[in-house]
């Protein structure tokens, strides 16, 4: 089964091929001749994944895949939110949207937040949803040099760890992406069984 996947994040890209394996072959928004940024005007992960994958669907008339992610504090009301990737601003910089969680984290006292993943799926022209949710807590500081995004910051329950100082392996036995996709995966096989029966 070959599927596009609606993003231009090369991270993303690995983090699903590496919980993928050779189950499924992807297509990159580059590798389909695709060059647009999809814009997320609304107010929640699931309607902005679904923004997503119809504009791709409708572009391409092809199976696809898109996904929104957000990190929520608690502290902070849920922030950043859908905003998450712009949080300090569109030129949608990691480093510039770590220091204002910092800042606006600064002496409070309760550090719990989570990493919320939604993935719109459209295969034969239906939508299905699939989320992923992470638990954690934002340190005070940044640690580690790996992943990206806020992943320096945050701690996953049950790791001391925070995802930038873990291999994609060690980071896809928490992650809210991972658990996403292994719903996506797990849908997926299904279908292709139903496909084979008929």
């Amino acid at each position: 089964m070959t599927l596009v996947f609606a993003t231009n994040n090369e991270n993303k890209v690995k983090e699903i091929r590496s919980v993928l394996g050779d189950s499924f072959s992807i297509i990159t928004l580059q590798e389909a001749g695709i060059d647009i940024d999809i814009p997320e005007p609304h107010d929640t992960l699931e309607e902005n994944a679904r923004e997503k994958s119809t504009v791709i669907f409708d572009m391409t008339g092809k199976d696809c895949f898109s996904e929104d992610t957000g990190l929520e504090i608690d502290a902070l009301d849920g922030a950043p939110g859908v905003l998450s990737a712009r949080y300090a601003g569109e030129q949608k910089l990691s480093e510039d949207n770590i220091a204002k969680v910092l800042k606006e984290m600064n002496g409070q006292e309760n550090r719990k937040a989570h990493f919320r993943t939604v993935i719109s799926l459209i295969l034969g022209g239906q939508e299905f949803q699939f989320t992923g949710v992470c638990p954690g807590s934002i340190l005070t500081e940044s640690r580690g040099g790996k992943g990206f995004g806020y992943d320096p910051i945050f701690v996953p329950d049950g790791s001391d760890l925070t995802f930038a100082e873990m291999d994609m392996a060690g980071k896809n036995k928490f992650s809210h992406r991972a658990k996403a996709f292994q719903q996506l995966v797990t849908f997926l096989k299904a279908e292709g069984s139903k496909s084979l029966s008929l």
